[in-house]
């Protein structure tokens, strides 16, 4: 029995790429992300693809897969994807939700400890020598007691709400409405939330409705005093507004696990003595990799066997 064609994205990991090649026939993305460099036979065959990384998967690709019936996303966030034009073609686009909140929310919350109390620096003044020869590391900041908003109380920014609760943090939350929670504060103006916390964690979705909403006058109610914590996507923060005001000490530091133009990020956040830098690794776990590849099978299988998706984005 002949195996259907699967293009795929990206590099994998054994335990994902396995499975695929016993059921598929893959079919490499080339190199230069254009459809038009691979073999000419090939193109017709290709009905569905497995997507993973961060680059955009536009018109011009799904326009140029003739036969395209199905996109899998390896991943929650689907922004990079043309969605609205894959549902006009009548192409299905399912993704990887929930398994990713639990490893997002642990990453955040480490990253306002990490920060706050300069692990980071810390360990490295250990190893260059400089307890040994000048003293003590410079005071940090507690965490505990903290006055935290959480931008976008979905899933995943209720998980870090929940797991700031036992350090005793004021905890505030901006939402399109005010959501069921335990005496936490509502806020429908993000600036007006900035102004009122210490720490400043970004829980929001991508995509044009989220674009640029951390603003210059977001991170300025911050203050000099605030820490900004970014999770969610880079292009949720104004980036130029954000490396100014960590230069100025308009605003006190940052920790990001997102940037624009990933992984070639803006060189001025390497000069930045007070920014921590994660390589978009929320969901950088084996558990939880291994789920997300098996979620995004699921999807492929229920497609090519004429079910539902379990998991369908349009």
């Amino acid at each position: 029995m002949t195996k259907p064609h699967l293009l795929i994205f990206e590099s994998w990991d054994e335990w994902d790429i396995v499975p695929m090649q016993e059921a598929y026939t893959l079919v490499p993305m080339p190199q230069s992300g254009k459809v038009a460099d691979l073999p000419p036979d090939t193109i017709p065959q290709i009905t569905a693809m497995a997507f993973r990384g961060h680059s955009t998967l536009d018109a011009e690709i799904i326009d140029a897969l003739p036969n395209l019936r199905m996109i899998a996303n390896y991943g929650v966030g689907y922004d990079t994807i043309d969605v609205a034009h894959a549902t006009a073609k009548g192409i299905k686009v399912s993704n990887t939700p929930d398994v990713l909140t639990e490893d997002v929310a642990d990453l955040a919350v480490g990253m306002v400890i990490a920060q706050s109390r300069g692990m980071v620096g810390a360990s490295d003044w250990i190893r260059s020598g400089n307890w040994a020869q000048d003293g003590a590391f410079r005071l940090q900041r507690k965490v505990s007691g903290k006055r935290v908003g959480i931008v976008g109380l979905g899933r995943i920014g209720r998980a870090v709400a929940e797991r700031l609760a036992p350090f005793d943090c004021d905890l505030h939350y901006f939402a399109r409405a005010p959501k069921d929670t335990p005496g936490w504060t509502h806020h429908d103006d993000i600036a007006d939330l900035a102004k009122a916390v210490d720490i400043l964690v970004i829980c929001l979705s991508g995509g044009s409705e989220t674009a640029g909403i951390i603003s210059r006058q977001v991170i300025e109610a911050l203050g000099p005093e605030g820490l900004l914590v970014n999770a969610s996507r880079g292009t949720t923060v104004d980036e130029a507004a954000l490396l100014d005001a960590l230069e100025s000490g308009a605003l006190g530091a940052a920790a990001l696990d997102v940037f624009l133009n990933e992984p070639h990020i803006d060189p001025r956040f390497m000069a930045s003595d007070n920014v921590l830098l994660q390589p978009h690794q929320s969901s950088g776990t084996i558990e939880t990799r291994k789920v997300m590849g098996e979620l995004q099978r699921e999807n492929l299988a229920a497609f090519f066997a004429g079910k539902p998706l379990v998991t369908p984005v349009n």
